[in-house]
């Protein structure tokens, strides 16, 4: 009996295509992990942190509808994705290093630092936008295996969380020789970090062009690239189920990483290097979860199972999140492992959903990612803009022994919460029609 599978891709090319998204990674986790304090540490109130946050979002979510018709289009998936990278790099450091539209009118007003910021958020967020819709709708092209690309997935959230650990590691140094509170040292602090993330990022990007090989894909007879339409995608049920699974993941994600570091600081009242070991040990464990997944079977039923057992871990997160007492900050070591793993189940699962929705209709893929992603950002970017807008950049009175209400335990259990119950309540009804599951022939990590 001939086996109809296609091959499955050997580690090395599951390596290159997995580092491709590391400079987007370790920029993406200092903007939420650290933008919000470092506006407010630079006097930039909450409501402009939110301002720049929001229009960040908005230009990902619009950048990323383009790209993704243009690369159905065109193709070009390697040229989108080092334009793209570009500039990431380029906007990166004027986004942590400074305002340089108040150095060039000699200005520090807040419309004119709020400007400078929204300018430099727009640049980068479109630039990470390029590059994580050409990297993403790569992986159908890349190989017609469907545990290899699940294995892609997986290696690509597990190189996710390397880029973070090294972020919180640059960090952790950084803010533990933090010997005074001025602007001029914070913004240093920040500016040295951002340089250090470009360069690593900018080695795995050479890694990846120089290793992963252009996809091709099929033409029409007159030369042009045939295309699914929207309509197509849209007529799908399993579109819309696939799209509410990934944006609440993306929601869960993205909220709690942009108020981890100040539920530590303002909620918990730690020490300051605390802001980079709690993430670093959230993104430590997501990286051990990522590398188990990727070497098992996987079939859309064990792609639901794996996904709820992710969202209800972070259901019971949440609820801590919002409970826990300042004498009892301990625990967040634990809540943070956790959490981890919850990212990683929900994370590795949901692209794998996507994955599983393209299938073999290769020439769609970049606008399914890229609507998907469009959703996700507009969200993400509504939800965000509303919850910085009310937070404080003081610590609120507390009893330590109780736990008091504020808008960052809220904003870190009860919307991540809510939000992994609503995928896994749409993952109980999803049907995918998937062949018997194989393993990969080489694993990535043996």
């Amino acid at each position: 009996m001939v086996d109809d599978e296609p091959k499955s891709l050997g580690r090395f090319s599951v390596f290159t295509y997995g580092v491709g998204h590391m400079l987007n990674d370790i920029t993406s986790s200092c903007w939420y992990t650290y933008l919000l304090l470092y506006f407010t540490n630079i006097g930039l109130s909450p409501s402009n942190a939110a301002t720049v946050t929001l229009t960040g979002q908005f230009a990902d979510a619009f950048t990323t509808i383009i790209a993704g018709e243009l690369i159905d289009r065109f193709g070009n998936f390697k040229i989108w994705h080092g334009m793209g990278c570009l500039l990431v790099a380029v906007s990166f450091t004027s986004l942590f290093g400074g305002c340089l539209p108040c150095k060039i009118l000699g200005s520090d007003s807040p419309v004119v630092q709020t400007t400078g910021y929204c300018i430099s958020a727009v640049v980068f967020c479109s630039g990470w936008s390029c590059t994580q819709i050409s990297h993403l709708s790569m992986v159908n092209g890349v190989t017609l295996n469907p545990t290899s690309r699940v294995a892609c997935v997986s290696c690509r959230n597990a190189f996710t969380m390397i880029a973070s650990l090294i972020l919180y590691v640059i960090a952790f140094f950084v803010f533990k020789k933090q010997t005074s509170s001025s602007q001029v040292d914070i913004k240093n602090q920040y500016q040295s970090m951002a340089y250090i993330s470009i360069f690593i990022g900018a080695v795995f990007v050479i890694i990846f062009q120089l290793g992963t090989k252009e996809p091709s894909l099929k033409q029409e007879s007159n030369g042009k690239r045939a295309t699914a339409s929207w309509t197509y995608w849209l007529k799908k049920v399993l579109y819309y189920q696939v799209l509410s699974i990934y944006v609440s993941t993306r929601v869960v994600t993205n909220v709690s990483q942009t108020f981890l570091a100040v539920y530590v600081m303002n909620d918990l009242r730690m020490s300051p290097s605390s802001k980079a070991l709690i993430p670093a040990i959230i993104y430590l464990s997501s990286f051990v979860a990522s590398v188990l997944l990727q070497e098992l079977k996987w079939s859309g039923e064990r792609l639901k199972a794996f996904f709820s057992a992710g969202g209800l871990l972070w259901l019971f997160c949440g609820a801590a999140v919002i409970f826990l007492p300042i004498n009892m900050h301990a625990f967040i070591y634990v809540l943070s492992i956790l959490i981890g793993i919850g990212n990683a189940l929900m994370m590795v699962t949901a692209i794998g959903m996507e994955s599983e929705l393209v299938d073999k209709d290769l020439d769609g893929s970049a606008f399914v990612y890229g609507s998907l992603g469009f959703i996700d950002k507009v969200l993400c970017g509504v939800f965000l803009y509303f919850l910085e807008s009310y937070e404080s950049a003081d610590p609120v009175p507390c009893d330590p022994t109780y736990p008091c209400f504020s808008v960052t335990r809220f904003s870190l259990g009860f919307i991540p919460g809510i939000s992994a119950l609503i995928g896994v309540v749409v993952a109980f009804f999803i049907r995918f029609h998937t062949p018997n599951p194989k393993t990969l022939t080489q694993p990535f990590l043996a």
